[in-house]
């Protein structure tokens, strides 16, 4: 295998207005460092760029999340993903029309990966192209992953899911937030060693088929972080 060649599927962080974005989030900040007469801008004259960086990991780019974002209890992705490399599976879906939303159903899931048997599943979406790397999702209702498909996810022992979405829920779902909890068989006996990856963004010129995964997080004490998924290929 060819560790030289990986596949990077994460979406930046960008301090762009023009940047992708969800949940109302204002842009990533990065701002220079001011005590006294020092600056921390070689621009403005400071020896260093030393800048405080103000981000919202859930709501400006790719970012990996643990049971921890829906519990009571505080859960920090670095401390439970203690393993980095999963066999994966990638795979193309079109959300299907119901009423207002674009849902993906279990039915889908199902026949997509049939008889395979990954630890972590990446799911494309349908329409693909870079303006995911652009996109402001908020207000949008964006698709979603219905929670029969993610409790089937969870009953095949998929650990890591990861999707070109900005949550496996509802924009607006009155809190009720059912794929996360399904995923993770929450609060009943939480699943504390899987993750949901979201705003990922796959390429079309990326065959869907099987990969190894290397996961990695910024390591960040949250229930969330900034995070990079790469592709090798088997």
């Amino acid at each position: 295998m060819d560790f030289k060649n990986g596949i990077d599927i994460s979406i930046p962080y960008r301090t762009l207005p023009k940047a992708t974005s969800a949940w109302y989030v204002p842009p990533v900040k990065a701002e220079p460092v001011r005590m006294g007469d020092w600056v921390g801008s070689v621009a403005e004259g400071g020896s260093v760029n030393f800048r405080n960086l103000t981000l919202n990991p859930h709501g400006h780019g790719t970012h990996t999340e643990c049971v921890g974002h829906i519990a009571l209890e505080v859960h920090s992705v670095n401390q439970h993903l203690k393993q980095w490399f999963f066999d994966a599976l990638l795979i193309t879906i079109e959300p299907e029309k119901l009423g207002d939303d674009l849902v993906i159903t279990k039915a889908q899931i199902m026949a997509a990966v049939n008889d395979s048997k990954p630890e972590a599943l990446i799911l494309r979406t349908l329409p693909n192209s870079d303006k995911k790397l652009f996109t402001n999702y908020s207000s949008s209702n964006p698709p979603y992953i219905e929670a029969a498909s993610a409790a089937w996810m969870r009953e095949q022992n998929i650990k890591h899911l990861l999707l070109d979405l900005p949550s496996v829920d509802r924009e607006e779902d009155g809190g009720a937030l059912a794929a996360h909890k399904a995923f993770w068989n929450y609060p009943e006996n939480p699943r504390m060693d899987a993750t949901i990856t979201e705003l990922i963004y796959v390429p079309n010129e990326v065959a869907d088929g099987e990969y190894l995964l290397n996961l990695q997080v910024a390591p960040i004490e949250n229930d969330a972080s900034p995070s990079r998924p790469v592709l090798f290929s088997k």
